[in-house]
């Protein structure tokens, strides 16, 4: 079984610039037309200051991380032993190119299932505008799925 103990542990905290080129790319690659995700004028007739952050983009900035297995490392979680179990978004306000995001996660809780055949850990992770205020994505709740060694 994975270390309880670790139950609210800080993660390494961030900085993250939103860039408007990552966030014309991703739009691109998510197959999003709406040009207010991909044009400067659009975005601003609709009435944004700039790009608007896709709703799942925030998962890509949180691998900006200069120590992206950080959880893993602390856990000592094999990564050939993961599986993606789910992720969930809570928004609080926009964010748009050319903002400073800080992302600070932590892990939120860790349990299993199936009698221990499953393990899961939950991160979630706050995240803040330049002025501390909450940003879109405040608490983002993947699981990630260890199975269990057979001995």
């Amino acid at each position: 079984m994975l270390d309880t103990s670790h139950i609210g542990a800080a993660l390494p905290a961030f900085n993250a610039t939103v860039e408007a080129g990552r966030l014309r790319f991703f739009a691109k690659a998510t197959g999003q037309d709406d040009p207010v995700y991909t044009d400067e004028a659009a975005a601003r007739a609709a009435g944004y200051p700039g790009l608007p952050v896709p709703p799942t983009f925030f998962f890509c900035l949180e691998m900006d991380s200069p120590w992206p297995a950080a959880m893993r490392e602390l856990l000592g979680i094999d990564i050939a032993r993961v599986l993606h179990g789910e992720q969930g978004f809570v928004y609080h306000a926009m964010a748009h190119a050319g903002d400073e995001l800080r992302f600070e996660p932590r892990i939120a809780d860790i349990y299993a299932k199936k009698g221990g055949a499953l393990e899961f850990v939950v991160r979630e992770t706050r995240v803040t505008d330049a002025e501390g205020a909450w940003s879109p994505n405040c608490a983002r709740r993947p699981s990630c799925v260890t199975p269990r060694r057979q001995e």
